[in-house]
C-alpha cells in the first residue's frame, strides 16, 4: 500500500515538471526503491525463517490498548512536499511501523476501522498535521471513503500551502512551502471527534490549584541589541564571522534560518551562553527569575514551599559555566539560601537518586529544583509543596509547555492551598526577540488544540505560525521580530482573543438555540397546564355545585356499577376486585359512575425477560375529560378500601387545581427568563467585528512588509518572486 502511494506521488511529480525540485523527486524515488528492498527483505524471511511459533495474525487478538499513543506518531507517510512541519521522518520509525502492521491486520479480518484504543494526554502536541497519522492509523477506510489515499490528499482538503521565502547558498531568495494554514478546521474536528472521548480534570471534578500566569517582559541588554543587529545582517547574507563563528559550510548554509533561530534563543537566554567574555547584566533573565525565587523562597519559608526553574538551553555540566550553575550561584551568594536546599535533576545518575529527590522535594528539604523539560518536565511527582514555576527559556511544542505547567498544578499540592490554592507561572521572555511571539504562538495552537478536542471551535482556519523546530523560521518574519516590529506579536495576540471569541459566540448561538427550543416547549407546556387547571377548576365547581361533600369535606353516595343493585360498600368493592382480576381489555372499559364522574379501567401490558406480564390501571375520567387516580391507579385488595377508590381519587382534586396553580406560575416565570435570554444580544458582537477588522488590517500590513522585502530583493538580483 504505501509503494502504491509512492507511485502515485512519482506519478504527479512527473506530470508537474519543472513545478518539483530535483531533490524532492529524488527522494521519493529512493523511497520507492528502498520499500521495494524492504519488501524483498521481508518475502525472503516468510519464505526462510519462518518461525514454527503462532504470528500475530494466529493469536486471533482482536484489539489493542495502545497508552502514550504519542509516543508511536512517528508512523511512515509519503509527500510529494519536502517542508512538512510535526510529521518527523517520512520513514518512520520501526515500533510506530509494527503498530502500523498489527492494526492493519486486526481491521482486515473485522472488516472495520478502529480495533485500537490511543490513550494520551497530548494526542496532538504541535500541530494539526498529526492528526492525519491517527486517521491513518484507525480510519483508512473512512479516509478512502474522502478519496483520501496518502498525505497530500488529506492536506488538500484540510491544509493550505504558503511560501516563505528564504536565501539559497548562493544567497538567492528561494521559494519554500509548507503547511502553515488549516482550514475547515470544524469539518476536521468533526471527524477527529467521531472517535474521540475528551476529559479534561475540570470535567472529571480533580481538585487542582489554579494557574496564575505572568510574562514577565524583559528589556533588552546593549550587548543583546548589538548582537540582535547582528543577527539580522547574519540572517540576510550568511556571513558567519558576524557571529564569530567560521565561514558557513554548503550544509550549514542550507539550514542558515536554523543556526539563526538558535542563536536568537540563546542570546535571548543569556549572552554567555555565546561567548562566556559577555557581561552579566544585573537586569538579564537569570537575575530576573533569581529575584522572583528568592521573594517566593522567602515568602513561602514557614511551609517550605518549593520552585521548579525549567531551561532546555545551558543546561547542567558540572566544570563547564552554564545557566543551571550561574544561577545557584546567585541564589546562594546574592539572596543566602543554602545551597543543599537547590538541586539539579541532571545530578541523579540513575532510579534511585531520582526517588531520593523527589521525596525531598515533596519534604521540602530541596526548595528549589531545575531541570529540563525531558528530565524534569514528565514523570515527575513533585507537587507536594510548589508554589512557582519559571520558564527560563519557552518549549517548542504546546503539549511541552503543558507538561511542565502539569508539575505544579497538579492534585496532591497540599502547600499551594495554604496561598491562594494557586500555583504562580513565570515566563521570561526578552523584548525584541523571538519570545514573546513564541510564547503567543504556544498558547495559541493550545488553544485550537483544545478546542479540537472538545469541538468548540467556531474559526474556519487556523495559522500554526511560521516557526518550527526543525527548519527556524522564515526570514522575514524573523527579521520583523529582531528589528522591534511588534505586528507579528499583534496578530498572535488578536488570532488569541478571537479565537476565545468565537468559541465563545458558537457556545451562546448553542445556548440560544436550545433556550428558544425549551422557550417553545414552555409555552406548549404552560398553555398545556392552563387548559387542565380551566377543566380542573370546572370539575371542583361542578361538584361544590350538587352538593356532594359532607362536613369533614368527604364525598356522600356511593359508586353505581352496572349488573350491581347493592349500594354496600363491601360488595361494591368486592365487584371490583373480580373486575380487577378478569379484565384484559387494553382499550379503556367503563366500570361504574359516581356523581357523573365514570371509572374507568385500562389493561397495559408489560414485557419482562420475554414474558408478558399484565396489569389493571383504574382512572376517574371527569366530563370534561381530566383523568384522576389514586394509589398509583392500582385497586387495592380490602373490599372497604375498594369501594372508596373513586371517592379518594376524586377528593384530591382541591390539591390538584392548588398544585397545576403553581406550574403554571412557574412555567410563566421560566418563560419570562428565557424570552429574556433570547431577546439579550451577544455582548461582544462589537468587540468581535472589530478584531476581525484588525486581523484583516494587521495581515495586510504584514503582507505588505514581506513584499517590500521581496521586491527589494527582486530589484537586487533581477529574479521574479511570486508572493502567496
Amino acid at each position: 500500500a504505501e509503494l502504491a502511494n509512492v507511485e502515485l506521488d512519482l506519478e504527479v511529480m512527473r506530470r508537474q515538471n519543472n513545478e518539483v525540485s530535483k531533490a524532492t523527486l529524488k527522494g521519493l524515488e529512493k523511497r520507492k526503491a528502498n520499500l521495494m528492498v524492504e519488501m524483498a527483505r521481508i518475502n525472503h524471511q516468510l519464505t526462510e525463517k519462518r518461525d514454527d511459533v503462532p504470528d500475530f495474525q494466529q493469536m486471533g487478538i482482536d484489539h489493542l490498548f495502545i497508552d502514550e499513543s504519542h509516543r508511536f506518531k512517528n508512523l511512515l507517510f509519503t509527500t510529494r512536499h519536502n517542508r512538512v512541519a510535526g510529521l518527523g521522518n517520512q520513514e518512520g520509525s520501526q515500533k510506530a511501523i509494527n503498530l502500523l502492521y498489527a492494526i492493519r491486520t486486526m481491521q482486515q479480518r473485522k472488516d472495520k476501522d478502529l480495533c485500537a484504543t490511543f490513550l494520551s494526554g497530548t494526542t496532538i502536541s504541535n500541530s494539526l498535521t498529526e492528526l492525519y497519522l491517527i486517521f491513518k492509523y484507525l480510519r483508512p477506510r473512512e479516509l478512502k471513503k474522502q478519496n483520501i489515499v496518502n498525505f497530500d490528499a488529506w492536506a488538500a482538503v484540510y491544509a493550505k500551502k504558503t511560501t516563505d521565502f528564504e536565501f539559497s547558498v548562493t544567497n538567492n531568495l528561494i521559494q519554500k512551502e509548507r503547511f502553515r494554514y488549516f482550514i475547515k478546521v470544524p469539518e476536521l474536528a468533526m471527524f477527529y471527534n467521531q472517535i474521540t472521548d475528551f476529559r479534561t480534570a475540570d470535567m472529571i471534578g480533580i481538585e487542582r490549584p489554579q494557574l496564575n500566569q505572568k510574562l514577565i517582559h524583559v528589556p533588552p541588554t546593549p550587548q543583546q541589541e548589538v548582537f540582535i543587529h547582528k543577527l539580522m545582517q547574519f540572517a540576510e547574507t550568511g556571513d558567519a564571522t558576524l557571529l564569530g563563528r567560521p565561514k558557513l559550510s554548503e550544509g550549514e548554509e542550507a539550514a542558515k534560518m536554523l543556526i539563526a533561530t538558535n542563536y536568537a534563543k540563546k542570546m535571548a537566554l543569556d549572552m554567555r551562553l555565546l561567548n562566556p567574555n559577555y557581561d552579566d547584566h544585573p537586569n538579564n533573565k537569570v537575575n530576573q527569575c533569581a529575584r522572583k525565587i528568592a521573594e517566593h523562597y522567602e515568602q513561602t519559608k514557614v511551609h517550605k514551599g518549593t520552585q521548579l526553574v525549567f531551561s532546555d538551553l545551558g543546561t547542567y555540566k558540572p566544570h563547564q559555566w552554564n545557566v543551571y550553575g550561574e544561577l545557584k550561584r546567585k541564589l546562594v551568594e546574592d539572596y543566602q539560601i543554602p545551597p543543599h536546599e537547590i538541586k539539579f535533576i541532571q545530578e541523579c545518575k540513575n532510579e534511585a537518586q531520582r526517588t531520593k529527590l523527589f521525596a525531598d522535594t515533596n519534604a521540602g528539604k530541596v526548595r528549589i529544583l531545575l531541570g529540563s523539560t525531558e528530565m524534569l518536565g514528565t514523570g515527575v511527582n513533585v507537587q507536594q509543596r510548589i508554589v512557582a514555576l519559571h520558564h527560563l527559556d519557552i518549549p517548542w511544542k504546546p503539549s511541552e509547555l503543558d507538561q511542565r505547567i502539569g508539575r505544579g498544578v497538579r492534585k496532591g499540592n497540599e502547600i499551594a492551598k495554604l496561598y491562594g490554592n494557586q500555583v504562580h507561572n513565570y515566563v521570561y521572555a526578552v523584548e525584541k526577540t523571538l519570545d514573546n511571539y513564541k510564547f503567543n504562538l504556544l498558547q495559541n495552537k493550545s488553544l485550537f488544540i483544545s478546542q479540537i478536542k472538545n469541538s468548540n471551535l467556531a474559526t474556519r482556519r487556523i495559522d500554526e505560525g511560521s516557526l518550527d523546530e526543525k527548519n527556524g523560521m522564515n526570514f522575514s518574519e524573523y527579521i520583523a521580530i529582531l528589528s522591534g516590529n511588534t505586528d507579528l506579536l499583534e496578530k498572535a495576540k488578536i488570532e488569541k482573543r478571537l479565537g476565545r471569541l468565537e468559541s465563545d459566540l458558537l457556545i451562546f448561538s448553542k445556548d440560544v438555540v436550545q433556550a428558544k427550543q425549551r422557550l417553545e416547549g414552555k409555552e406548549q407546556q404552560a398553555d398545556k397546564s392552563e387548559t387542565q387547571l380551566k377543566k380542573v377548576e370546572a370539575d371542583q365547581v361542578y361538584l361544590k355545585k350538587i352538593n356532594v361533600y359532607n362536613e369533614n369535606g368527604k364525598l356522600k353516595g356511593q359508586l353505581a356499577i352496572p349488573d350491581l343493585d347493592s349500594q354496600d360498600p363491601k360488595e361494591i368493592g368486592k365487584k371490583l376486585i373480580i373486575i380487577d382480576k378478569n379484565n384484559r381489555h387494553s382499550e379503556p372499559k367503563a366500570v361504574g359512575e359516581l356523581h357523573g364522574f365514570k371509572l374507568e379501567v385500562t389493561t397495559i401490558t408489560h414485557f419482562m425477560e420475554g414474558y408478558a406480564q399484565r396489569e389493571n390501571h383504574f382512572s376517574v375520567i371527569s366530563p370534561n375529560g381530566i383523568k384522576y387516580q389514586h394509589n398509583g391507579g392500582q385497586m387495592p385488595r380490602t373490599p372497604e378500601i375498594a369501594a372508596q377508590f373513586a371517592h379518594n381519587a376524586l377528593e384530591k382534586i382541591p390539591k390538584i387545581a392548588e398544585d397545576q396553580k403553581k406550574r403554571v406560575g412557574e412555567f410563566k416565570k421560566d418563560i419570562d427568563q428565557l424570552k429574556e435570554f433570547v431577546l439579550k444580544p451577544w455582548p461582544h458582537k462589537q468587540e468581535l467585528s472589530e478584531l476581525r477588522q484588525d486581523l484583516q488590517r494587521i495581515e495586510r500590513k504584514i503582507q505588505e512588509s514581506l513584499t517590500e522585502k521581496v521586491v527589494e530583493k527582486k530589484a537586487e538580483k533581477r529574479v521574479g518572486v511570486k508572493v502567496v
